[in-house]
């Protein structure tokens, strides 16, 4: 990137954000903190209002404000791309916030990419194969993001994974994620007195109400970085498995959340090996989806575990 479209994009970053520390604008442009001083000078020369104070970032007035931003080619196919995946992957609320975002967007389009985006947009095509219930609401991840936002707490009416009967529970919100084609929040539930992971498609009511957390929550980093490390602390146990060719295709997906590790191919077959702290539950009864087309080379304590399922199954049948 040139100087010129350097200083271009660091205004257009501190137009987006109240506060922009010097060092994040250094990392994003892979440049000197020093270049972004210099820079930062040329743009108060330039006439353009900013202040800064040591230790917390730089900002621009309020109320100043660049003429409309002409976006680029490959820009505005990005904004395509992310629109087509928020038609499928967000709900009604969140759908239309975008929609009107985009239309202020397409506005300030020159003449070219707008042929360009209308053209593109009919060529991209995100599948979903989930079918969603008609009785969840449309507002559950705007809900959750101004709750997230504004430190309230939410009311739901909940169905747990299993289980028959709906719960009400008021949670605390402090994170969003997207995992497995659905959305999950993960929050601290007043029922259960600890944080609990929420399926968005298993909400059946939400609700805003005008009560503020109870305390100071971890942010979503924090509880993930905890989480990491009670994970690490679990003593993981090595399993090597042997599979046929023509069936390991099917594994990429899911093998990284049981603790791949390698695989090397020995025999005419793939030899995979892991190193899971879910071993008699979650390893065991993934290796059975395959297993006819399998074995377990090691440990002994799985090839048991699985042969126990097995009859489990058998004196169902």
């Amino acid at each position: 990137m040139n100087r010129f479209d350097r200083i271009t994009a660091i205004l257009i970053q501190l137009q987006s954000k109240r506060v922009v520390k010097a060092q994040d604008l250094a990392d994003r442009f892979e440049v000197s903190l020093r270049t972004i001083y210099r820079d930062i000078r040329t743009l108060e020369e330039a006439g353009v209002p900013l202040y800064g104070e040591a230790g917390v970032g730089y900002s621009i007035v309020d109320g100043y404000r660049l003429p409309p931003v002409m976006f680029s080619k490959e820009e505005a196919m990005a904004f395509v791309t992310a629109e087509k995946l928020m038609e499928r992957l967000t709900d009604t609320v969140i759908r239309k916030h975008f929609e009107s975002a985009m239309f202020k967007i397409k506005a300030v389009l020159r003449g070219a990419e707008k042929d360009f985006v209308e053209d593109l947009a009919s060529h991209i095509h995100v599948r979903d194969r989930q079918v969603p219930s008609k009785s969840i609401p449309d507002n559950i991840l705007d809900v959750l993001f101004r709750a997230i936002s504004d430190k309230k707490v939410v009311k739901i009416i909940y169905r747990a994974l299993g289980r028959e009967e709906k719960t009400e529970r008021f949670i605390e919100p402090i994170g969003v994620y997207h995992e497995h084609n659905h959305w999950y929040t993960i929050g601290y539930c007043h029922l259960r007195g600890d944080y609990r992971h929420f399926r968005a498609d298993r909400i059946y009511s939400i609700e805003l109400t005008d009560k503020d957390r109870l305390s100071e929550r971890a942010t979503l980093q924090e509880y993930q970085e905890q989480w990491e490390k009670s994970r690490e602390s679990a003593t993981p146990q090595k399993v090597v498995i042997r599979v046929e060719r023509k069936v390991a295709m099917y594994m990429q997906e899911r093998k990284s959340y049981l603790g791949f590790v390698s695989e090397t191919e020995k025999d005419g077959k793939i030899e995979m090996t892991f190193l899971t702290s879910h071993l008699l539950d979650g390893f065991a009864r993934w290796f059975l989806m395959f297993a006819d087309y399998a074995e377990i080379v090691e440990p002994v304590l799985l090839k048991e575990r699985v042969r126990e399922i097995l009859n489990d199954i058998s004196k169902k049948l």
